[in-house]
């Protein structure tokens, strides 16, 4: 089992970082690449998955983000690849409030899940969340759950056509979101995004 990475940024790819260490590179996958540095030093708790085909490891920037991980991995038809899509369109926080307070509605705006999963995922984690104290996540960082998906796609449409990419794009959006506790209008979205962007 391979616990965590720690060592440096190679390079970056679409959907996985190559951090070497020891002088192996190994291929981590992240829900955002793009908010690494190459050859910035970076420490990765991991979840490593042999497959038949295939050996897999995802990384997460904390301990209890990797716990969420693998909760999400218990629930009946969630693989390791449609939990780093909840992940990577929800931040932590904003997902184990979604589940305790049994937002369906919420819950089905993440990349590959519909009504019948997301009630899956309230009805086995709720209370598995409760016992592993991730309500301390939702109290220590209490954050709006999200701006509805139109005015999203908004803000990531007018950044790809300023040239960024739509994976730049998707992480400046969010970003700008973590750092605001109030609902942003479209304008100072973009605006907040694009500061992000040049601060790279």
């Amino acid at each position: 089992m391979i616990d965590f990475v720690k060592g440096k940024v190679h390079y970056l790819e679409e959907d996985y970082v190559a951090v070497e260490t020891g002088g192996i590179g190994y291929q981590v996958y992240v829900t955002n690449p793009y908010a690494y540095d190459p050859e910035a030093e970076v420490f990765l708790y991991t979840h490593f998955v042999v497959r038949e085909d295939a050996q897999l490891l995802y990384g997460f920037d904390t301990k209890q983000e990797r716990d969420l991980f693998r909760l999400l991995l218990e629930v009946s038809g969630v693989g390791p690849k449609a939990a780093m899509g909840m992940l990577s369109g929800m931040k932590p926080d904003q997902l184990v409030q979604a589940i305790q307070t049994e937002d369906v509605k919420q819950l089905t705006r993440l990349p590959g899940v519909g009504k019948k999963t997301a009630q899956r995922l309230v009805l086995d984690l709720k209370d598995k969340l409760k016992k592993m104290h991730f309500p301390d996540l939702v109290a220590v960082s209490p954050v709006p759950l999200s701006a509805p998906d139109a005015g999203e796609r908004d803000v990531i449409e007018a950044l790809k056509v300023l040239g960024y990419n739509e994976e730049e794009a998707k992480w400046a959006v969010q970003e700008a979101l973590k750092g605001s506790e109030e609902e942003l209008d479209t304008e100072t979205w973009i605006k907040q995004a694009l500061k992000i962007m040049m601060n790279r």
